[in-house]
């Protein structure tokens, strides 16, 4: 870029942080709403809550910002790409998403569009959705936008349904459990022309405890997915995807034999896990890239997308207790951190590691070479990314 450009990234997670960085490699001047303590380090930050998109419109015109970048998940919810794009603001943000950002809504979409999904079920009612508990084949996955738990057996499928009835949701899905190999294929579009980024593994489960999560692991390019099964996810499922849909979009599925596929649903940005991961592999100027897609050139400027030839690893680092002393970081070159403070723990999330090389095999060493470095009492992290 020859003038520097202003680039307002709205959110204030490990997806946000590592926009930052990319965007400052680029030349660009950062700002982030709302940020953390940690962004702030490293760019101007708002006090904007990301719901607030007449704010941030407002913020974005006096700093005469040129892009705004809209990763929160939360943002998107709040329609803020509708009022950007009715002020004439320039914005990376997808509308028509609530098929991306809602469960049930993208269950609804992939039944009503006939792409393969798990067998599943819908319910506004407890006592519809205990009924269909006691005749569904386990383990199963009981989900709502904000929690989800592999149950093995029906007395574990009950309790957590009668939890999660008790905070009053407005739904909840149960679908069938499937095994096979997780991962997220992404893809950039304007709404009417797509091209494919990469396919990212996952890793779900929570270390030790089993849990079911978003993500605690990522391996980018993901080489146990096929360039066929990315081609027939473009034909057959991107294609149905509702026009207008505009940014990144993750297509979240499981492999199963003979390269055959269901899609458990959709996310409207690369994953808090696995973001890093994939930026550190994009061969493009960001800023262009996002301008080009936002402004309606996208199709004109690019017919691929160039990645490295590397491979990024990520892994998340979780604490079982919050205030412990974390030492070791000194140590370590980069790091994201998802707690409040660098030098203690915060129970849950804590820290997330990403390592990029020339080769998978090099990547994951690295990885976990510096995870050994960052010591605190209960640390918890996934011990088997790329080793299985």
């Amino acid at each position: 870029m020859t003038d520097k450009k202003k680039v307002l990234i709205v959110g204030s997670g490990a997806k946000e942080y590592a926009l930052v960085k990319r965007f400052l490699s680029c030349g660009a001047e950062v700002f982030a709403a709302p940020g953390n303590a940690h962004t702030e380090e490293l760019c101007t930050c708002a006090d904007i809550r990301e719901d607030k998109p007449q704010e941030l419109l407002e913020f974005a015109l006096k700093n005469s910002i040129n892009l705004t970048v809209a990763s929160s998940g939360i943002a998107v919810k709040s329609d803020i790409a509708d009022v950007f794009n009715s002020n004439g603001q320039l914005i990376f943000a997808p509308e028509a998403a609530d098929f991306a950002l809602s469960k049930s809504a993208g269950k609804k979409f992939m039944h009503k569009s006939n792409i393969p999904t798990p067998k599943f079920g819908i319910f506004e009612k407890q006592s519809l959705a205990l009924d269909y508990l006691k005749t569904s084949n386990y383990p199963v996955v009981i989900r709502t936008d904000y929690e989800q738990l592999a149950c093995p057996s029906f007395s574990i499928a009950k309790t957590f349904a009668e939890d999660l009835f008790m905070g009053n949701p407005d739904n909840i899905i149960i679908e069938d459990y499937v095994y096979g190999h997780d991962f997220t294929f992404y893809v950039i579009t304007d709404g009417y022309y797509a091209l494919p980024i990469a396919s990212a593994a996952n890793y779900k489960f929570m270390p030790e405890s089993g849990l079911l999560t978003e993500g605690v692991g990522t391996f980018v390019p993901d080489y146990k997915v096929p360039q066929s099964v990315e081609e027939n996810i473009m034909q057959n499922v991107l294609s149905r995807t509702p026009a207008g849909y505009r940014g990144i979009l993750g297509i979240n599925c499981v492999l199963k034999e003979d390269n055959k596929f269901v899609v458990l649903g959709f996310e409207p940005f690369f994953g808090e896990h696995n973001c890093e991961a994939i930026l550190n592999l994009i061969d493009e100027n960001l800023y262009t890239l996002f301008e080009a897609c936002a402004a309606g050139a996208f199709a004109d400027d690019y017919d691929c997308i160039r990645m490295s030839d590397n491979s990024s690893v990520s892994c998340m680092l979780f604490a079982s207790y919050g205030g412990k002393p974390v030492t070791g970081l000194d140590l370590v070159e980069d790091f994201t951190v998802l707690g409040a403070e660098k030098s203690l723990t915060a129970k849950g999330k804590t820290f997330l590691l990403t390592r990029t090389a020339g080769t998978l095999s090099r990547a994951c060493k690295n990885l976990y070479e510096d995870i050994d470095l960052i010591r605190y009492d209960g640390k918890k992290y996934c011990r088997d990314i790329c080793r299985i």
